[in-house]
């Protein structure tokens, strides 16, 4: 009999994606293959290895959007080859950013919204670094009119993100965080007197500390600041740290008084992709008016046949997520901003009730005159049979991600839990959470537990 060498057939569109060459080994992960896979196959591969991540929605350590309406990832679609920088090619992707400008502008009451300042970046912490530079650089200018040395700036800080400390070791400024005072969540105006000096670039103030998230008492800075002025002739501006605060203040707490009403405030920073709702990737930052960003930041580049004026870190930036900052504005408007903070913020005040009817919880804040969010700490963690640390891998168990960390400096004894309410953070979903932490409880405060070693806090 004639013997006859088969051969494995080729793969075709009916066969099943882990029956596929690929699906048969490892993927590849220090060297590109050699040849072309199925695109399913791929797809579906690299899709199980994300679902090994942490659920995105019980992730309530973040501050950023894990949730968007359909229209957003249909208008995500449609920007995906677009280049935010390139506002020659994309006029009309320039002018939706520029009106978000103003309307942020018009939101934190500039004296003039129509002609004022500011750029999208690709977060708040960019657009921080963009408000510390022009700090710096009018600080300079103005030290060099004065014929005296510009290579010992400052920064004066209260318990800030580590985007600050990055831009202080990054553009050689030395930073000033001013420790925390015993009762204290947030820098307090009295405590400034003793850390600026003539070479104080600025203070910056927080609105939402990322640590407690509670408002930094912006009103109260510029005020003592105005006090030191009166007193010192140190003129000092405020640049308000706003990533999360800025999309929240203005319509849960209209008359809190702490933007561009205050003369002292230069500039202010947000995340759009934090409680401004827009998807990851996108920050802004506003200046009080056109002379308080120097020319010399500004560069004007001839591109694509355009002149184009850039104040940014980098030069290639996709558009979408702007495009979907203007459609949160379009479509929520003021109202619905309003609407959906409110709703997150009694969720949150929920959340803290029930922590403090636990028993062995102190909470340190409720949900109520800030972000929606609670924080909270051990009542006697010296005596208790657990550590916020042990409560949290409990959680994690569940697949909470709840995150137990210490405060900033000055409090670094003291050790807190967070939770933050976000659009699409259901009452629901969070009155789950309240009983699986009242159940993580119970077990802990069975006997005593081998405690979960410290871990690092967050990075959001």
């Amino acid at each position: 009999m004639a013997l006859h060498k088969t051969s494995r057939p080729e793969p075709g569109p009916e066969d099943d994606v882990y029956t596929l060459p690929i699906s048969e080994r490892a993927l590849p992960k220090y060297r590109m293959p050699e040849g072309v896979s199925d695109a399913r196959a791929v797809r579906a591969l690299i899709h199980d290895e994300l679902s090994l991540d942490g659920n995105a929605s019980q992730n309530l350590a973040t501050f950023c959007t894990t949730w968007a309406e359909a229209e957003v990832h249909q208008l995500m679609d449609e920007c995906l080859g677009k280049n935010m920088v390139d506002k020659d090619e994309y006029p009309q992707t320039a002018a939706i950013e520029d009106r978000c400008v103003h309307m942020l502008a018009d939101l934190w009451n500039a004296p003039d919204g129509a002609t004022t300042v500011g750029c999208s970046t690709t977060g708040s912490s960019e657009a921080g670094m963009l408000g510390g530079l022009a700090l710096k650089w009018r600080w300079r200018e103005r030290r060099r009119a004065e014929g005296r040395p510009t290579d010992r700036p400052n920064l004066v800080v209260g318990p800030v993100q580590v985007c600050w400390e990055k831009f202080a070791r990054y553009f050689d400024v030395e930073l000033r965080q001013v420790p925390l005072e015993k009762d204290a969540l947030g820098l307090r105006a009295h405590q400034l007197r003793e850390y600026v000096d003539e070479n104080t670039i600025g203070v910056v103030a927080i609105l939402g500390v990322t640590y407690t998230c509670v408002y930094e008492p912006v009103a109260e800075i510029a005020a003592e600041l105005d006090r030191i002025h009166a007193d010192t002739g140190l003129d000092i501006p405020v640049h308000v740290d706003a990533a999360s605060g800025g999309f929240v203040a203005p319509f849960l707490q209209p008359d809190l008084v702490w933007d561009f009403r205050l003369s002292r405030v230069a500039s202010i920073n947000v995340s759009g992709h934090k409680y401004g709702m827009a998807p990851l990737g996108v920050g802004w930052v506003v200046w009080r008016s056109p002379e308080l960003l120097p020319e010399d930041l500004v560069f004007r580049v001839s591109y694509l046949g355009g002149d184009m004026p850039t104040f940014a870190l980098n030069f290639s930036r996709p558009g979408g997520e702007v495009i979907a900052q203007y459609y949160n504005m379009l479509r929520l408007g003021r109202e619905g901003y309003a609407k959906v903070h409110g709703a997150c913020a009694g969720t949150a005040g929920m959340l803290a009730e029930q922590v403090a009817a636990m028993g062995p919880f102190t909470v340190l804040y409720d949900g109520r005159g800030a972000l929606p969010a609670a924080t909270w700490t051990l009542t006697e963690p010296d005596t208790a049979p657990f550590t916020l640390y042990d409560v949290t891998d409990q959680l994690r168990r569940r697949g909470w991600q709840v995150p137990a960390y210490p405060l900033a400096l000055g409090r670094e004894e003291t050790v807190v839990q967070r939770v933050l309410v976000r659009h699409g953070t259901s009452y629901d979903k969070i009155a789950l959470l309240a009983d699986d932490l009242r159940s993580a409880v119970a077990h802990l405060g069975e006997g005593p537990t081998a405690h979960v070693a410290p871990r690092p806090g967050f990075h959001h």
